[in-house]
């Protein structure tokens, strides 16, 4: 498969006025500009976008692909999958597989897996450990991680708690790759599942408190700025961490830090009967934190959305909520999920471009598509109108754990292309 010279017609953009059409060849943008009823495009294959949204693909920063070692998980062709109908271009995958991904020859084995599974994209950049084994004693040779094909370096769910070591790690790695830091006490009922407050007493859950969360984006604030040294926050889930962050901007803190869409449409309500697909580390936390998030990320100082992509197998969630694992799955849906918050008004199609697509591509140094001559071809085709059902079919990764699951969603990317090459397609356009 090779990139087509394509068409896109009669479509609208955010940020443009007007119907628009799209000309891609070599890979590359061509052209973007108003819509001319009378181009015939005769060398193009046709799409006609009427109805429809043109949005760059977009770039996940945080995603679980499970392989090595847990494809009953997921493997790197199934996620590839659920990031091409999802409207992905780009997933950056964490480095909790089995081997961690500590070495040269995991890293290596993952962009092999991907190159086969998926040769034309979605593109994945793998996460290297930040210390061996995510243990957190000893740093990972983060030199020979980047060497290999890792654009940053996470311990992933497993903080740092030594702080010493932590900060040797910013400084290893500040002349090589972004560090991405969870941010959660280590010693802070660790992996709970339910925020502390009303609803896990309700529950008689045990419960993690948004400060656990909070002091520890504080202490990476704190070395960012003693180091000058730059520092990425994952999946910020709490108003008390967005004070934070907030204030570190204002002074000029180098902090960057994301958010995920189920913490922007959900609260720990959703627990309600113990449902475990609802259980995700951090936990959901109030309406209270779900408002504070919307408004930090619209903005900017939360700078990216990511989505936190966790997939499990049945079992490991049909069991007891305190024996339950944390995770959302969330490629095939983080799109048309976000999309109610703008039918409601609290975003824009252009927060979810500029926080989506464009940020994340800057942060990590990605390719990126702003529709100028000369981009990579990396777009997608969002329905707003399209009705569907959240069901274990629909989803194309293996992980079926979502609290979405059951839901109508109205929205529905029908086309994904990476690079001028398409990889996800339900529209029923015809080449010209």
């Amino acid at each position: 498969m090779t990139a087509q010279a394509l068409a896109v017609t009669n479509v609208r953009a955010p940020g443009r006025d007007g119907a628009c059409d799209l000309l891609v060849e070599g890979g590359q943008v061509r052209e973007l500009s108003p819509h001319d009823p009378k181009a015939e495009h005769a060398a193009f294959r046709r799409i006609d976008g009427r109805g429809l949204l043109l949005m760059p693909s977009l770039t996940d920063a945080h995603a679980h692909l499970r392989e090595p070692g847990q494809e009953w998980k997921e493997d790197i062709a199934s996620g590839l999958a659920a990031a091409a109908a999802g409207g992905f271009s780009n997933i950056l995958c964490m480095a909790n597989t089995d081997p961690v991904n500590d070495n040269e020859a995991v890293t290596r084995l993952m962009l092999r897996r991907a190159k086969q599974a998926w040769p034309h994209g979605p593109r994945l950049f793998p996460i290297g450990a930040l210390t061996v084994g995510l243990k957190g004693r000893e740093l990972a040779p983060m030199a020979e991680l980047r060497e290999a094909g890792c654009v940053a370096f996470s311990n992933d769910g497993e903080p740092v708690a030594d702080t010493e070591i932590f900060r040797r790690a910013m400084e290893y790695a500040a002349d090589l790759a972004p560090v991405i830091d969870h941010c959660e006490d280590p010693f802070m009922a660790k992996g709970a599942g339910a925020n502390e407050g009303a609803m896990s007493a309700r529950l008689g859950l045990r419960g993690q408190p948004d400060a656990a969360e909070a002091i520890q984006v504080a202490r990476d604030i704190l070395l960012a700025e003693y180091l000058n040294v730059p520092i990425h926050l994952a999946h910020v889930s709490c108003r008390r961490a967005v004070e934070l962050i907030s204030a570190a901007k204002k002074r000029g803190a180098p902090v960057t830090a994301e958010t995920c869409p189920h913490y922007l449409l959900m609260t720990d309500a959703a627990l309600l009967g113990y449902d475990t697909m609802a259980k995700v580390n951090p936990p959901l936390r109030t309406d209270a934190d779900r408002l504070a998030l919307i408004d930090a990320l619209r903005a900017g100082v939360i700078d990216i959305l990511a989505t936190d992509h966790a997939p499990h197998a049945a079992h490991e969630k049909e069991t007891p909520f305190e024996d339950a694992k944390n995770g959302i799955s969330g490629l095939d849906t983080a799109l048309a999920a976000l999309w109610e918050l703008v039918r409601q008004g609290r975003l824009t199609p252009e927060d979810i471009v500029t926080r989506f697509a464009w940020r994340p591509a800057e942060i990590f140094g990605l390719p990126v598509n702003r529709f100028t001559p000369g981009d990579p071809a990396d777009f997608l085709l969002f329905d707003p109108e399209d009705s569907w059902v959240v069901t274990p079919t629909s989803l194309r990764s293996k992980g079926k754990n979502t609290p979405l699951l059951g839901q109508p969603l109205t929205g529905r990317v029908v086309l994904t292309a990476v690079g001028g090459v398409v990889v996800h397609d339900i529209t029923s356009a015809t080449g010209a």
